[in-house]
């Protein structure tokens, strides 16, 4: 079993008399630096000149003396600990040209995301402790959770501690996001980088997304409505998805019908059979090894032109998408 932390295991003065700074102020950049500023932390916001973030982050600063906004390279020179929230894709780009010559001995290189350490993309120097505090939630709910004195679990790893310090650190950084208030557990690189890759493959975004779309293709191509197919296969996967969140399978299965129950254990494993699970095993492989990191960042170093672009203009024009936005429309509650 992973240890669980809280708020009385962080001593959030570890921060004391430091400053972090936060490259990015994006969904995750965002949150991270404006709740630390919250929790009495001097923050200082790393982002290029004529960033669109620019001027959220100035508002937020109008009303925090704490919290500052500058270039990426004067904050990474400001930072104590330097916390890289910029996409995967370009984290190597920004941390080689951009940060790593501020890096000086005793700071601190922090990461929400295993993946540019893990596969080799960043090299830090040897004399900084390299961390991960990733929460288990968009920025947004971190924020929110945050203001509601409440907070998003998170994971926290150790990939180099140079002052012997660095857990105690991560934590207290957990600790000033609000992690500590719903629980912090203890990983390591490695482990959150290539589960995070294989659910987003597999289950998340590739596996749930090609299923419901097999499942709309099926009952259009057997002649009946779009609209039908797309409220069976797709729309009510979010009434059962939260169900799920809230309690697991068992209150999912509680609460639906038993001719849908009895329906999933008849058919479930009629469609995940072994090949599907070895299928998973060989994309499980592929991210080990480094191949999808290598194809991912090959990807984008092309202009996202092979493949990443086609595939969303395509996948953009299928029948589910337009049938969607019609059926949407008579859904007032998801209108803003």
């Amino acid at each position: 079993m992973i240890k669980k932390y809280y708020d009385s295991d962080c001593n959030l003065g570890l921060l004391d008399g430091k400053t972090v700074a936060v490259i990015g102020f994006g969904s995750q950049g965002h949150a991270h630096s404006e709740n630390l500023a919250e929790s009495g932390v001097n923050v200082v916001v790393g982002l290029r000149q004529g960033s669109g973030h620019w001027e959220k982050a100035a508002a937020f600063a109008k009303d925090h003396p704490n919290f500052k906004v500058m270039s990426v390279e004067d904050a990474a020179e400001a930072g104590d600990l330097v916390m890289m929230l910029v996409p995967d894709e370009l984290a190597a780009d920004v941390y080689n040209n951009e940060v790593a010559k501020h890096m000086k001995e005793g700071n601190v290189l922090l990461f929400a995301h295993g993946f540019n350490i893990h596969f080799n993309l960043i090299q830090p120097q040897k004399d900084i402790d390299v961390i991960m505090v990733a929460p288990k939630g968009p920025g947004h709910t971190v924020r929110s959770q945050y203001v509601e004195g409440k907070g998003v679990p998170s994971l926290i790893a150790v990939q180099q501690d140079y002052s012997g310090k660095a857990k105690d650190i991560a934590l207290a950084y957990a600790s000033g996001i609000g992690a500590g208030r719903a629980g912090i557990l203890e990983t390591t690189f490695r482990e959150e980088t290539e589960t995070d890759l294989f659910g987003e493959q597999c289950v998340l975004c590739g596996g749930v997304t090609e299923l419901m779309k097999a499942g709309f293709e099926t009952l259009v191509g057997a002649g009946y409505a779009p609209e039908m197919a797309y409220f069976e296969c797709i729309h009510e996967m979010k009434l059962i998805v939260d169900l799920i969140n809230q309690g697991g399978f068992a209150k999912m299965r509680y609460s639906i019908s038993n001719t849908a129950e009895y329906g999933d254990y008849r058919t479930g494993k009629r469609l995940i059979t072994e090949e599907t699970r070895k299928e998973m095993r060989q994309v499980l492989r592929e991210i080990q090894d480094g191949t999808f990191a290598s194809e991912f960042i090959q990807e984008f170093s092309a202009g996202r032109k092979v493949k990443f672009l086609a595939t969303r203009r395509k996948e953009s024009e299928h029948q589910l998408e337009k049938t969607g936005a019609e059926l949407r429309q008579m859904m007032s509650w998801l209108k803003k």
